[in-house]
Formats: C-alpha cells, structure tokens, sequence
C-alpha cells in the first residue's frame, strides 16, 4: 500500500513493490494473477526454499508507474500494474526482468475524494484479475474494464455509477468460467453483479445490500458454487450460477468499512473483522 505520502514517495514506494512481486516470482516460478494469489488465499504452492537466504536483496530494477494501492500481478514474463497518473488511471505491462514498457493503456478518471479519505490519495485501491487473455479492473470511482493482456487494447468498458461507497472502490474482481463478479454501486445502493467477460453485459445481479470494501471468493458447498462476499450491512452468500441467495448474516462495525478478504478452507468459510 501507498498511503498518504507526497508523490514522489509514493511513486518511489511502488517502483520496490514491483521490484519485491518480481524477485518472489523467480523463487517460486509460480504466477500471481489477481489479489492474494492463484486461489485468492495469499498461498503459495510452488515455493522453493533457497540453499542459503542473501543477507539483503539486490534491487534488479526500478520503475516509475504511478500511485494507488493496487497490487502488482504477475503471469509468465510480464508484471501488471493498475495505478494513477494525474487524472487518468493506467494499466501498465512490463518486462518482469528488464522493466521494459510493453504497453500502457490510460483511460480518464477525474475524482474528487470523500473528505475522510483524503490522508489515503486517490487511488486506485483494487487489484487486477488476468483470466485467460483478458485483464480486468475496479477504478476507484467504480469504472470497470477490461484490457487485452498482449496489446493493453481496451475490450469494454462500464462508466461508475451515479452513487459510490463512503470510501470508494477497493474490491478486486473475481472470475469464474466466462463471469466476471463485483459488487458495484454505492452506499445504500448496490449490486453484486455478474458481468460476461467478452462482453462485459450483466449476467445477474444480486440487490440486497450496498458494496462493502473487501473482496468476494468463489466457495464449493456440497457441489454448489457460490460467491461469498461482506456488504455494507451482511455477510452473504449468493448462487455463481444465477446471483440467487442462498444465505445472510448480519454484519456490521462501527466504522462502515468492512474491508477483510474471507477465507475458505475445506467446508468452511473463515471471516474476521473488527469491533
């Protein structure tokens, strides 16, 4: 994460964040497509422990890509980068040895933050997704996209909404088979929405509670998929197939940023908060 620091600290922040996803992938030579890894859980499965661990690390190389929170994906030879320039938000492909630009793509994106999340800049929060040939993002105001991982050609593309959460946009997308789920909208005024990937046309949407701040997981109760994800005010799960809902609870805290990520293990699903 960034934070509240002056520009160019925060540009210099995410050139080592880049340098840092670079040197694990070499160790564990395993791709790193969307947030917290291949599975959504912060495992790595392919880790190789070294002969001897180096004293320091060897910075390889360095980058200047923008702000935001966003963490850098990894797949094959390329990192991916979802950051802010100026007015625009950028998605940026890069050489993983080299840090060669092999394409940028920008799109506009003026903002104007919340007051309250002013110290935090303005993004973005949300991590990409690469599924097959396709990236796909949450801008902070809550523009989606999806860009061609070999050119950074735009595919489509959906403008935010008329209302935003309190605290903008930080979920990253989850993808499964041909859908592609985010909660978009704002406070009081959501949906859990499935859209095609080719397309980016909604599939089903689920209305029941505004977005919270974390993001959903795909979960396999006794042969049912479904996507479990907290809302503004609920724990919820909803059916892959067609967005119906198959369970709620409560949840709430006193600050109205639930932003944890759950976690399933086995037949169950782990959530954790605070207050």
């Amino acid at each position: 994460m960034i934070g509240a620091m002056p520009i160019k600290t925060r540009h210099r922040f995410a050139w080592t964040v880049v340098a840092a996803v670079l040197l694990a992938g070499g160790v564990a030579a395993q791709d790193w497509p969307q947030w917290r890894g291949p599975n959504r859980d912060g495992v790595i499965t392919s880790f190789r422990e070294p002969a001897a661990w180096p004293k320091t690390l060897t910075r390889r190389w360095n980058v200047e890509v923008g702000t935001g929170y966003a963490t850098p994906i990894v797949a094959g030879d390329r990192v991916y980068v979802f950051a802010r320039q100026g007015e625009n938000e950028v998605m940026t492909a890069l050489d993983a040895a080299t840090a060669k630009v092999i394409w940028r793509t920008s799109y506009r994106a003026s903002f104007k933050m919340n007051p309250a999340t002013a110290p935090h800049g303005p993004g973005p929060k949300s991590t990409p997704t690469l599924a097959g040939n396709r990236l796909f993002t949450l801008g902070i105001s809550g523009i989606v996209t999806a860009f061609d991982t070999q050119t950074g050609r735009q595919i489509w593309q959906r403008p935010a909404g008329e209302v935003e959460p309190l605290f903008h946009t930080a979920m990253s997308p989850l993808v499964v088979g041909n859908l592609m789920v985010l909660h978009v909208g704002g406070h009081n005024n959501g949906a859990l929405t499935a859209f095609d990937v080719a397309t980016g046309e909604p599939r089903w949407t689920w209305n029941g509670d505004g977005p919270a701040y974390g993001s959903p997981l795909l979960f396999n109760l006794s042969g049912t998929p479904q996507v479990v994800t907290f809302t503004q005010q609920n724990f919820v799960g909803v059916a892959m197939a067609d967005g119906k809902l198959l369970w709620r609870r409560p949840y709430t805290t006193a600050a109205v940023t639930t932003s944890q990520t759950p976690i399933v293990y086995k037949d169950m699903v782990i959530e954790m908060g605070r207050g």
